[in-house]
């Protein structure tokens, strides 16, 4: 059994339908890097793979593409839409003034349980170019900031914050096989949780807005180093 049909069926089993497994399949591979940025599908080639009828496959392309994570051209077919410094410059500015929010609020807010549990988040580190690891490393990063955002006490925040960190995730893979980001986010989240302990939301503020920005610089850095196809400086 090959690793695309293991979560087809984990999927069945837990009673999705068609359309949610086609959905939940190639979104992961969007935003894992498997499907790349730029790269050229179509709704036969895909519904083979995924050994379903081509209505499905369609209506779950049609929502990616409201996600803005994949675009259709008439009698063409689809493509993973590329990435784009504009965007990523865009994703990052509001991502920084949102947490950066939230990290003052959750300062004052977190219990001392929490700070622990970020704590402990802080510490995941990832083996480069391993795929289960850097999952695992991915899904803990969302956590440790999604848990900031929640400690703000404001649900609205918290949803935009989880919003912007979904579009971040194509991003951050991106960013894992690109260079060896463990001491970076390590130290950075860290250095945020430091903060939050001192109750300082001033100095958690800045010091998640150095964290989004050192992520985008690192970023830029190598795609500029290593431009590859479907990303666009």
């Amino acid at each position: 059994m090959d690793n695309l049909q293991k979560p087809l069926l984990s999927l069945v089993k837990r009673g999705k339908s068609l359309t949610e497994q086609a959905y939940s399949v190639l979104r992961e591979r969007v935003i894992t890097g498997e499907l790349a940025p730029g790269a050229d599908v179509s709704e036969p080639e895909l519904a083979e793979q995924l050994q379903m009828s081509k209505t499905p496959v369609r209506e779950a392309l049609a929502r990616l593409c409201v996600e803005g994570l994949m675009e259709a051209f008439p009698r063409r077919g689809y493509r993973v839409t590329p990435v784009t410094l504009k965007d990523m410059n865009d994703l990052f500015e509001i991502r920084g003034a949102l947490e950066g929010t939230a990290a003052v609020l959750a300062a004052q807010n977190l219990t001392v349980e929490e700070l622990e549990t970020l704590e402990r988040l802080a510490d995941a580190t990832y083996t480069v170019g391993e795929n289960v690891s850097t999952t695992t490393f991915v899904a803990s990063n969302e956590t440790f900031h999604s848990a900031i955002a929640k400690g703000s006490g404001n649900a609205r925040l918290h949803a935009l914050v989880m919003r912007h960190l979904e579009e971040c995730a194509r991003l951050f893979y991106m960013g894992t096989r690109f260079r060896d980001i463990n001491p970076e986010t390590t130290n950075d989240h860290h250095r945020i949780v430091a903060f939050l302990r001192q109750r300082d939301g001033e100095k958690a503020r800045l010091a998640m807005m150095e964290h989004n920005e050192n992520t985008r610089k690192g970023l830029l850095a190598a795609m500029v180093a290593s431009p590859k196809p479907g990303i666009s400086l």
